[in-house]
Formats: structure tokens, sequence, C-alpha cells
């Protein structure tokens, strides 16, 4: 037994089949197989059942699952600790953060930076992927909190609601579309687009709206950031359909924004583990992370959803 095995099991376990497991876990599907596979025959229990070409976890599965998060997170604490004598001695301070591309280049330089100011005791690890790898990194102990898009696809976390958006329609200033106060399906087709890739909620979303419209998107390119979408629109590569906070946060760039039709909500939440217990100043770091959020999207391009919920979240972590 490994913790490789380990680590997939549990990424079973929240996603719920092998090829969303594999997506969260950067892998192949075969490659998550085998895994399970070896844990079973390591462990000599049957783990998963075999039904109409799907993987069930057994009672047994479901009875090791705590104990396999205890051996993950035990696993987790002793690097921890190791990669704090590294960085300076045990006197320092870890926290990690795994965050959407976009946010991590536009929002937390500012954050990192003035945060390390007030606490130079603090080393701040901050990776960036989807929000699947999020919630697989905050479950598995690689990261202390993460931002996600609700409802949440893990168990075992604690995710509040932070903020709504909506999708956007994002294209090169002076494009013809701007001046459209909405954009559909319709307008889009035989229209080049640079669309985020497949496996992002969002893309799904889009492609339901087109597919519902009878429409066929000419996809000109894709891409895995939200700030990577808007950059390929403002050099008139394609128009795009994005979070719309997200887009707002890109103001360096000769772009155009107008709602897209029909509506696609998109909802944010901070996420963290259920049972975790965090560094003291966690709490303090999320507070400043939210308010910089808020502060650097435009006006308009989100609500809150509820800041009592978020207070009650961050005073839990203390």
């Amino acid at each position: 037994m490994n913790f490789k095995q380990l680590d997939a099991f549990l990424a079973f376990m929240a996603a719920g089949s092998t090829i969303a497991a594999a997506a969260q876990l950067g892998s192949s599907q075969s490659a998550v197989s085998r895994l399970l596979s070896q844990l079973e025959a390591d462990l000599g229990i049957n783990l998963f059942m075999r039904r109409k070409g799907r993987l069930l976890p057994t009672n047994e599965a479901e009875a090791l699952l705590s104990d396999v998060q205890n051996m993950v997170s035990g696993n987790q604490a002793f690097y921890r600790h190791v990669n704090q004598l590294r960085l300076g001695g045990a006197r320092r301070t870890l926290i990690r953060m795994q965050l959407p591309t976009t946010v991590s280049h536009l929002v937390m330089p500012q954050v990192a930076a003035a945060f390390m100011r007030d606490y130079p005791e603090v080393v701040i690890e901050i990776f960036s992927g989807s929000y699947d790898h999020g919630e697989v990194a905050v479950l598995a102990r690689e990261a202390d909190l993460t931002l996600v898009r609700l409802p949440t696809q893990t168990r075992g976390l604690t995710a509040t609601p932070l903020l709504v958006t909506e999708a956007v329609c994002v294209m090169p200033a002076g494009h013809p579309l701007a001046a459209l106060e909405v954009i559909t399906p319709m307008d889009l087709k035989g229209k080049d687009m640079v669309l985020l890739g497949r496996q992002r909620p969002l893309r799904h979303d889009i492609d339901m709206a087109f597919r519902k419209a009878g429409v066929i998107p000419q996809v000109r390119a894709e891409v895995h950031s939200v700030e990577m979408a808007c950059r390929l629109a403002a050099q008139g590569l394609g128009v795009s359909i994005v979070n719309g906070l997200l887009a707002s946060l890109c103001r360096d760039m000769a772009i155009e924004r107008r709602p897209f039709r029909p509506r696609i909500d998109y909802r944010f939440g901070i996420a963290t583990l259920e049972t975790q217990k965090s560094s003291p100043l966690l709490p303090e770091l999320i507070r400043r992370f939210v308010a910089a959020v808020i502060e650097l999207a435009e006006p308009g391009s989100y609500e809150v959803i509820s800041s009592k919920q978020l207070d009650a979240h961050v005073q839990g972590l203390q």
C-alpha cells in the first residue's frame, strides 16, 4: 500500500467515478483504476463493486474512508513540518492556497505582499489550477483553503457562499457585437470563439445553451483560464464567454463585456476542510483575500451572497 493508492481512493470517493477522479488528480482513468485495484489487492478486502461498467464503493470502503483521510492528513502534516523547517525553521508559518489561475495572477500578488509585510514569519504557497483540483487539494491537506464554484463536488469540505456573478461575452474593443445590449448563441453563429476547456463546468453550461439554440460554436481556440481567454479575445482571435467577475479583473486589456443570454449564474465560495486545524493567521488571510477580490472587481460584476456566513466561517477557523 502506498500514498498514491490512498490519494486515488480519496479522489474516487469524493468524485464518484474513476473518470472524475482522474480529472481531479491530473491522471488517466486507467491509472486511477490500476491504483484502486492495487489497493484492494494489498488490503485483501473488496472495496468496490462493479455494476454495469461502473465502480461503486462497498460498505468496507465507506468504513475505511475516515481512516484513509487521517493517514493522508498525517502524511501531509509531516511534509508540511518538513517544509516549515526547510523554509527557515519551526517558527515559520506556512499557509497554502489553491486558486483559479486568473485569481492567483491578478489578485494574490498584492494580497501576499501586504500580508507578508505585516506577518514576516509567514510563508505563503500559492497553487494555480481548476476548481476541482482545489477541492481535492484541500481534502488531501495539500492546501489550507481554495476558491470553489458552488455547489462543491467533494464531500468533507466546509464551503461558505461568497459572491454570485454571471457569464459574460468578451470581445475586442470596437467589435460589432458591442452594439448589442446582450449576446445570445444566435448572435455568435459563424463567429470565431475562444472557449474554456471542455472539462470546465462553465463550458458544459455554454455548450448546453448553444445546443438548445441549434447553433454549433465555431471554436478557434480552447484555453484554461479566464485571463487567457480575455487576452486572446483582446488580440482579436475570437469572442469568449467567461465568468463575469473574473473578466472584470482584466482591466488592462482592450476588451468589452456584454451579458450572455440565457443567463448562466456562477456562485463562488471559500472552502476549507471540515476538520481542519488551521494556522491562526488563516482567517486574517481569508478576510484580506476576499476584500481584495471585491476591491479589484468592477462594481456591478458581482453580488455578495452572505457576508454573515463568511464571517461565521472565518470565526470557526479561529
